[in-house]
């Protein structure tokens, strides 16, 4: 194959255009245009928009768990609702390190180790949830602690439901439950809930201190729809207790059915118990959220409750 000197010429004139053309493009990437460098991490908080109650609760948890060191920026970065739950995902920078922490439960991830935030939620979605399913049971704190007796039999109930095999297995799950709406109906019976005049149930007679406890967890006109809801499920909840309980051909799927039907009453009551008792407000009174959190601690008696706006940090207790 032969070359002409013109095509020599050419190639070389092509190559001189596009030497020209990058030397161009890098005078223009130096002036204006260039990309500012990293701010400085503590000066990152005034360049973000973050809900400061938030912001301060993931500061301190970062660093009660990372000891030593010191938070100097921390910033939502997205939210994710799965499986019923909302998670919070924070880029948090230290002196020397950065981490994810994703809440609800909180934890905290290294980046040099987990530097995808996606990979980094799936994981920890899959790890709380499996943590959450050995420690199931009352559906938040507050009921943790103010039904805590009945709570620990429910959760004797769902431990003999895991270990279960045979048909009489699965009938003390059905025991365990009734036992635990009995233990409920022992919990919150009061002399005061019985109507003067009327001779009070006998101690384990749940279901006539159910109909009691509903009238005075759930009082009033604009409770009627929740009295009766109460009721209802209190009585389908002791039935399927004793039908299982005397069931020879019990089987899983009978048990399960039973554990959730009593999970939903302790729930249930629990919760109409937490909110007539706490008296706390539908929204928050200094800025309007519904976004309130509802906590119970006896050593605060006698006022055990103490409500607390996730939005802007008031609480009840300052009123007081």
């Amino acid at each position: 194959m032969t070359m002409n000197v013109s095509d020599v010429e050419d190639g070389f004139a092509w190559k001189k255009k596009k030497k020209k053309e990058r030397a161009s493009g890098r005078k223009r990437l130096r002036g204006e245009c260039t990309a500012p460098p990293h701010p400085v991490k503590h000066i990152l908080s005034s360049f973000s928009l973050s809900n400061p109650i938030s912001k301060r609760a993931i500061q301190e948890y970062v660093e009660s768990q990372a000891r030593g060191k010191r938070v100097h920026h921390a910033e939502k970065v997205k939210s994710e609702h799965l499986l019923g739950r909302e998670y919070d995902c924070w880029d948090v920078h230290t002196q020397r390190d950065r981490y994810w922490v994703i809440t609800s439960p909180s934890n905290l991830y290294s980046q040099k180790y987990f530097p995808s935030l996606d990979f980094t939620l799936s994981f920890h979605v899959g790890v709380t949830t499996r943590i959450m399913a050995l420690q199931r049971g009352a559906p938040n704190a507050a009921q943790k602690s103010r039904l805590a007796p009945v709570w620990r039999r429910w959760e004797q109930a769902a431990e003999s439901f895991d270990t279960a095999q045979e048909a009489e297995d699965f009938q003390a799950v059905g025991m365990k439950c009734r036992q635990c709406l009995i233990h409920l109906g022992r919990w919150l019976s009061k002399p005061e809930i019985v109507p003067a005049g009327q001779m009070a149930p006998q101690r384990d007679n749940f279901l006539a201190w159910a109909e009691l406890i509903a009238n005075g967890v759930a009082p009033g006109e604009s409770n009627d729809r929740i009295r009766a809801h109460l009721k209802t499920i209190a009585k389908s909840a002791w039935d399927l207790a004793a039908w299982l309980t005397h069931a020879n051909g019990a089987k899983r799927t009978d048990a399960s059915f039973v554990l959730d039907a009593t999970h939903q009453v302790v729930d249930g009551f629990g919760g109409a118990l937490i909110r007539l008792e706490s008296e706390s407000p539908e929204r928050c009174p200094q800025c309007g959220s519904y976004n309130l959190d509802v906590g119970f601690n006896p050593d605060l008696m006698p006022r055990p409750y103490v409500s607390e706006c996730e939005e802007c940090g008031w609480q009840s207790q300052q009123q007081r």
